[in-house]
């Protein structure tokens, strides 16, 4: 068995199978039908394994050629992204990105570190802010882009990155759940969170009383770590050391917070581009970040 596969040997086979002919896949790699034969005879030989099965009418691959068929077309995309990447001009200069602290604790290490072996002589900058002082920056032009959260999905110039589920939250020691009224550690001013945390409370009848506010995560968190409060979170920020309350235990449903990619429509440079590209790629195809996604 041989150590490698020539690329051009894979490109052949992977044009028959696509086009089902010898003479389809000769014209669309520019070579003879006589040297697209010899080549798949070459990888036969070099496989010892037959890939192709050939009578009077029909081409097939066999159980071998299947195989065959799904790496060779891993391999020969991974070595259009390689070149691709390795021929283009390194990109200088900087990027602006802003979200919120509880999301950027999450998801941005992953994604910063994935665009640095790419990019490595761009500066990012980051900005964390909630949501609503986010989209005022995007608005006003001081940041390229901007990862927030909103009550639905709808919105332009951006792109859906997921929805994310929200969830009642409490100390696995303690059992500040079960007090009435409820003390809550709530984010402090405009955010979607607290609003619908506090609609949903009144809506089924559970006396509450907000008992600790904070503008970071970091706040909510100490709070509710220490079993002084309940709070109501993204579930895909969940951290450890805290337990999911549910309807059984008396708390209500809250609605899913459309994450978003917003995009400063006069930020059109290769280095943005590149940068939402990462983003929308970590959130589409890491599984480590769950749950479902969709500029």
């Amino acid at each position: 068995m041989p150590d490698s596969i020539p690329i051009e040997l894979l490109r052949t086979f992977i044009a028959i199978a696509d086009t089902g002919s010898f003479s389809l896949a000769a014209d669309q790699i520019s070579r003879t039908q006589s040297a697209v034969s010899m080549q798949i005879k070459r990888l036969e030989e070099l496989l010892e394994k037959s890939l192709i099965h050939r009578d009077s009418r029909n081409l097939k691959l066999t159980g071998d050629g299947v195989t065959l068929l799904h790496f060779a077309r891993r391999i020969l995309k991974l070595n259009e992204e390689a070149l691709s990447l390795l021929k283009r001009p390194e990109l200088k200069g900087w990027v602006s990105i802003g979200l919120p602290d509880d999301y950027a604790a999450r998801f941005l290490p992953e994604i910063l570190a994935n665009f640095s072996r790419t990019h490595p002589r761009v500066q990012v900058k980051v900005t964390c802010d909630p949501s609503n002082i986010l989209l005022e920056r995007i608005q006003r032009k001081n940041l390229d882009l901007a990862i927030v959260t909103a009550p639905t999905p709808e919105v332009e110039n951006g792109i859906l990155l997921r929805q994310d589920p929200l969830v009642w939250v409490t100390s696995e020691r303690h059992c500040q759940h079960e007090i009435t009224p409820l003390p809550l550690a709530l984010f402090s001013g405009d955010c979607y969170c607290r609003k619908w945390a506090i609609y949903a409370l009144e809506r089924a009848g559970v006396e509450h009383r907000i008992a600790y506010t904070s503008p970071s995560i970091m706040g909510l968190q100490a709070a509710v770590t220490a079993g002084l409060a309940v709070t109501a979170i993204s579930q895909s920020i969940v951290w450890p050391g805290i337990r999911q309350l549910s309807p059984e235990q008396g708390f209500p449903s809250l609605p899913n917070a459309s994450l978003l990619l917003r995009r400063n429509p006069e930020s059109n440079n290769c280095i943005v581009d590149s940068l939402a590209d990462h983003i929308c790629k970590a959130f589409s195809t890491c599984s480590e970040f769950g749950l479902n996604h969709s500029l």
